[in-house]
């Protein structure tokens, strides 16, 4: 990428090298601000597997001028119609509900690893530092924002994105004393990339190259979507203790290789679609959810949050990722807006927040209010019916927001308090 001229009287620092936060640098770069963005890992790189992004992150994506790129490394030809099957679990694996999706809510299917890929190969790599793990901030004389890092370093700028995920250390500094969002949800999934042709000959009926589906049953439930053209499934089984007493937060690791038997243990007496699908994750890793607690604000001063570091969700509407995207659209558009300079961050800054913290929190809750329905599908639970009546329009509010309307809201509140100029009526 060629780098462009900063034009803004202000320096941008992104804590974490993630998918919201090379996403961030790209877009604020392209903008003409001046952007560094530290990794603390020695490369960049995802930890996981698939992510399904839904058509609102596909259409900030597209908003951002990535889509095309992020598109041609998904080795996807175009973005596809992606609404989920729901499927009892069990035998005979009875078709529930066929979401009702638009033909315009067209997704994607893409690796981790790939989408950085894909930002990387179009980022000016000067801005990313790695090796950079962030400690501590504080400010300077002249009202500029210290990083400190764990080797030693230092950086100056005059904003902080904490990019950083669930795990955050920037959201320390955001947050108020003694608040502690991040909560184990009991439920621990098992992840794994099955081969198409592996699922088929162990015997796996229910053809999942096409479109994500969700097995259904008590207390568990599992989500299938093809990846690489459909020669990948990516597999996620949820699995959701209510009798163990369990801290708020779990140990670490929170990721750790188990081996298929305990998986199979743990699904056993399921159907035979499923019980031959998860018996091709030889060696699946199983992850302790965690999510966040809604934050009564993103912003601190000029330090910002975006993504995971937020509004870390659970994972159960597959909007996680797509929110993040959001995020890092509207505060590029805001920080890049003709009238955002130095003498007016803190402001623009809190406008941010006051519009996506309240539409970020509705996709939170939602998210695990649907993961309590998948795994209520049971004789003691919701009927055939009233599942479906409970996952009608469920995505709804999720893909189907105007993006255009966030920054719309956002200016117009500026405006109002006199942050940038009312516009004039000729």
């Amino acid at each position: 990428m060629t780098s462009t001229m900063p034009t803004k009287d202000f320096k941008v620092a992104i804590v974490g090298g993630g998918m919201c936060g090379l996403l961030c640098a790209y877009g604020l770069g392209r903008r003409g601000i001046q952007v560094d963005v530290f990794e603390s890992a020695p490369q960049f790189g995802e930890v996981g597997a698939g992510v399904g992004l839904g058509p609102n992150a596909v259409r900030a994506l597209t908003r951002m001028g990535v889509f095309e790129a992020v598109l041609k490394q998904s080795e996807s030809p175009s973005a596809i119609f992606r609404a989920f099957r729901f499927v009892s679990g069990m035998n005979p694996h009875e078709i529930i509900y066929d979401y009702p999706a638009l033909d315009t809510d067209k997704g994607l299917g893409i690796h981790r690893a790939a989408f950085l890929d894909a930002i990387l190969n179009i980022i000016d790599r000067k801005v990313a530092h790695l090796n950079k793990r962030f400690v501590s901030v504080e400010e300077s004389t002249s009202k500029r924002l210290i990083l400190h890092f764990s080797d030693g370093t230092t950086h100056e700028a005059d904003i902080i994105v904490g990019a950083d995920g669930i795990k955050s250390t920037v959201r320390d500094f955001v947050t108020e004393e003694g608040e502690k969002p991040l909560k184990f949800s009991r439920t621990f999934a098992y992840r794994g990339l099955i081969p198409t042709d592996v699922a088929r000959r162990a015997g796996v009926q229910s053809d999942l190259t096409l479109r994500p589906h969700c097995f259904v049953g008590k207390y568990k439930h599992i989500i299938t979507f093809p990846i690489h053209l459909g020669r990948t499934i990516n597999v996620v089984a949820f699995s959701t203790d209510h009798q163990t007493t369990f801290p708020d937060e779990l140990p670490h690791p929170w990721v750790q290789a188990v081996t298929n038997e305990e998986l199979m243990n743990d699904f056993q007496g399921w159907g035979s679609d499923v019980v031959s699908l998860l018996s091709c994750m030889h060696t699946p890793s199983r992850w302790s959810i965690h999510g966040l607690s809604p934050l009564s604000s993103y912003v601190r001063g000029k330090v910002v949050l975006i993504g995971d570091s937020a509004h870390a969700m659970l994972p159960h509407l597959g909007a996680g990722v797509g929110q993040g995207f959001e995020d890092t659209l509207l505060l590029c558009e805001l920080l890049g807006h003709p009238e955002t300079e130095l003498s007016n961050i803190a402001e623009v800054l809190r406008t941010y927040s006051d519009i996506r913290a309240p539409r970020a929190t509705m996709v939170l809750q939602g998210s695990a209010n649907a993961g309590k329905v998948y795994e209520s599908y049971a004789p003691d639970g919701y009927s055939f019916e009233e599942m479906q009546e409970k996952l009608d329009s469920i995505w709804h509010p999720v893909w189907h927001h105007n993006l255009d309307d966030d920054l719309n809201a956002a200016v117009i509140s500026l405006q109002k308090r006199g942050v940038f100029a009312q516009p004039s009526i000729s």
